[in-house]
């Protein structure tokens, strides 16, 4: 990889796979999955990706305001999101001495394909939305680019 891209100044790490099911209801099976894919995937895309880091750069790992908000039967997925944002503290530390910066953004529901299964139709996924993000609205190019 490194011979055919080069290398990596800014990496955005994004791994959200997401099941409602209240406590009762969690199987070790639904346990695994979602934590290999938010928690697993996430840092081996990370260590995979350090060699092709120079001495600086910028690490954004994407965690969610689940991982400190409860919300019903988001309990392991929300679990995974505050490992993500542990990673974010403790691999500041370990990358230190590389000038590799290492920071968590939380955002709120993101209106994404991964999300529509959730609701019966656009018109509730924009409601719960707008019900529960300050700015009304949760499109996905506004955590992924920058306004100017």
């Amino acid at each position: 990889m490194k011979q055919q891209k080069g290398r990596i100044d800014d990496l955005f790490a994004n791994a959200g796979f997401l099941e409602l099911l209240p406590l009762e209801a969690i199987t070790e099976e639904h346990f695994d999955k979602t934590f290999g894919i938010n928690v697993k995937g996430l840092l081996f895309t990370v260590q995979r990706a350090l060699p092709l880091f120079h001495n600086c750069g910028s690490i954004i790992l994407n965690a969610s305001i689940n991982s400190s908000k409860g919300y019903e039967a988001m309990s392991f997925y929300s679990a995974t999101k505050a490992a993500i944002r542990s990673f974010a503290r403790s691999w500041t530390v370990d990358l230190k001495q590389r000038k590799i910066r290492v920071n968590a953004i939380s955002p709120g529901s993101i209106n994404t394909p991964g999300l529509s299964h959730l609701f019966e139709n656009e018109q509730e996924a924009e409601q719960v939305m707008s019900s529960t993000i300050p700015m009304g609205r949760g499109n996905p190019d506004e955590v992924a680019i920058p306004r100017l």
